[in-house]
């Protein structure tokens, strides 16, 4: 039988009605694509595709499952090896991961792992009604910081393993990242709950409103009787490009501009919090984080929304599928720029004029691309008397983040890097006995699944050190 040598496409919401409402975008395989592109796989004998997954997802044992239409079973592979399989079909990279060393990709385009990891994870929650049970205990307590993905990796895979565990999370939802980082039309609140409600199945304590270094320490976890600390706090403290003008009224960090429409329903006509609305509104950066900060602007009612960044759409970090998503919704490219200037507008002899101290434009300068960097990537290089003004009302700072300082300030004898990722070895295991880190508090921001391949790796080194003494 010939092989079919295209991925059956994704169904997704029509452009000009996505574009203004918060429903997922992307709208999942029926049942019968699902199996037309579980077909697809060749079932390799040397399955290249688990080297390419983080936390080893037995991806041709799941597919052949689909192949058979025995979904259930396909989602039992797939939670053997992962905590949150509905939050990563629908958010990890698998174009350059696992779907990058698809045997099939060699000659065709790669089998759709990630559309049909999210087809079997949503199947389960919608027809499932079974819980998992928790397993019998160990004796042995475990620490979680912080609910994102790494944090609910590692809590995940020693819960099964008999551990009591419990996550301490700062914000009043679980999830870090996945509830306030990621958008509703990306991932679905509702999804990430489904997950979350799991792990409390099998045993998982949340106790959201815990900032780890202000409600407690670390030194009082251990203090407390845990015997082992996980560090998964991620990298909230945004960057900022020390250029004038980021203090005026209306320039957003793209963490705080996201949360506030995720989490504190800024998107509703009367919100608890304010953001800005309508306008121009230019976001500065070219990673995933700007372009789901560029397309939430647009379903709040921005009139334009520009995405301002240095390099070319050939260099631009964001996954393909996000940027062409944000073309079709009508999002402004403006590449090779770079703003220099915020400017506000003044009016000193009326400091009641409601426009005082906000954003009015901001000031570009046209950049060409020269010789790579360190990292391969081509250097911008500014080019002289070519800046502009961009008219408009709000600007969104999205050039990624830092780890926070907090738990290093806190924490005797914790090591960390000249960029404040906390330093660790090969297992997860931190410079203080029993406290292991992971995800983007150890790496700075990344990807979801390359936090949970932390996760798991902790949660390993963790029962290796307690079961062994």
């Amino acid at each position: 039988m010939a092989v079919v040598q295209k991925k059956h496409g994704m169904p997704t919401q029509k452009p000009e009605v996505r574009a203004h409402n918060f429903s997922e975008v992307a709208l999942g395989y029926t049942a019968e694509i699902a199996v037309e592109e579980a077909k697809r796989c060749l079932n390799c004998k040397n399955r290249p595709c688990v080297e390419g997954c983080p936390v080893n997802i037995n991806i041709p044992d799941f597919i052949s499952k689909m192949k058979e239409g025995d979904f259930e079973g396909a989602y039992s592979v797939i939670s053997q090896s992962s905590s949150l399989p509905a939050v990563c079909g629908r958010v990890c990279p698998q174009e350059t991961q696992c779907e990058s060393k698809c045997t099939l990709g060699i000659r065709f385009e790669p089998v759709a792992i990630g559309r049909l990891e999210r087809f079997a994870a949503d199947h389960h929650n919608e027809h499932s009604l079974e819980k998992p049970q928790p397993p019998e205990q160990n004796g042995h307590r475990v620490a979680i910081v912080g609910s994102g993905p790494s944090g609910l990796t590692c809590a995940g895979d020693l819960a099964k393993k008999g551990y009591k565990v419990t996550v301490f999370e700062a914000l009043h939802t679980a999830g870090g990242v996945l509830v306030y980082g990621i958008p509703e039309f990306r991932l679905p609140k509702a999804i990430v709950a489904k997950e979350v409600e799991t792990l409390k199945a099998l045993g998982v304590d949340i106790e959201t409103n815990v900032v780890i270094g202000k409600t407690l320490t670390v030194d009082e976890l251990f203090e407390q009787g845990y015997e082992a600390v996980f560090i998964g706090s991620g990298a909230g403290l945004p960057n900022f490009m020390g250029i004038p003008g980021e203090s005026l009224k209306g320039v957003y960090s793209a963490n705080e501009f996201l949360t506030r429409s995720n989490l504190m329903r800024a998107y509703l006509s009367d919100p608890v919090t304010p953001v800005m609305k309508g306008g121009k509104v230019a976001v500065v950066g070219g990673g995933n984080v700007a372009m789901d900060a560029a397309r939430t602007a647009l379903r709040l009612g921005a009139e334009k929304v520009y995405i301002v960044y240095r390099r070319s759409m050939e260099e631009l970090p964001a996954r393909r599928e996000e940027v062409e998503h944000a073309e079709e919704e009508g999002i402004d490219f403006r590449l090779l720029n770079n703003p220099v200037e915020i400017l506000g507008y003044e009016n000193p002899s009326d400091p009641r004029d409601p426009k005082n101290g906000f954003v009015r434009s901001m000031r570009c300068i046209r950049m060409e691309l020269g010789e790579p960097d360190a990292n391969g990537r081509r250097s911008p290089i500014p080019i002289p008397g070519s800046e502009f003004e961009l008219e408009v009302d709000a600007v969104i700072i999205s050039i990624g983040t830092s780890p926070n300082p907090l738990i290093k300030d806190t924490t005797a004898g914790l090591e960390v890097n000249k960029k404040g990722g906390i330093i660790v070895n090969e297992q997860g295991l931190t410079s203080r006995k029993g406290l292991y880190a992971g995800g983007d508090a150890v790496t700075g921001a990344a990807t979801v699944i390359s936090a949970m391949g932390a996760g798991k790796t902790a949660a390993r080194a963790i029962d290796e050190a307690l079961t062994n003494g």
